[in-house]
């Protein structure tokens, strides 16, 4: 099974994942990099912050980035 490591890029820099995630695919790791954004924005709102603008970095084991997530993209808007 492949292993996926998300790293969390914050306007002051990134913060690694360095033991990463066995998960079958990239479709897997998206959501779990979209639950985590999620958990993460939550707490940050309790707090009164917005981390919106944060993403998730979702690499292999050779460290090549295969995906993006938003934090921003990661919630619907009811306007």
């Amino acid at each position: 099974m492949p292993k996926y490591f998300f790293h969390h890029v914050t306007k002051a820099g990134q913060v690694r994942d360095l033991e990463g995630s066995e998960l079958p695919d990239l479709d897997h790791a998206r959501t779990e990099a979209v639950l985590d954004a999620r958990s993460l924005m939550s707490d940050a709102i309790r707090q009164g912050r917005d981390i919106s603008s944060r993403s998730i970095q979702i690499s292999d084991e050779q460290g090549t980035v295969l995906l993006t997530v938003l934090f921003a993209d990661t919630v619907t808007r009811d306007d």
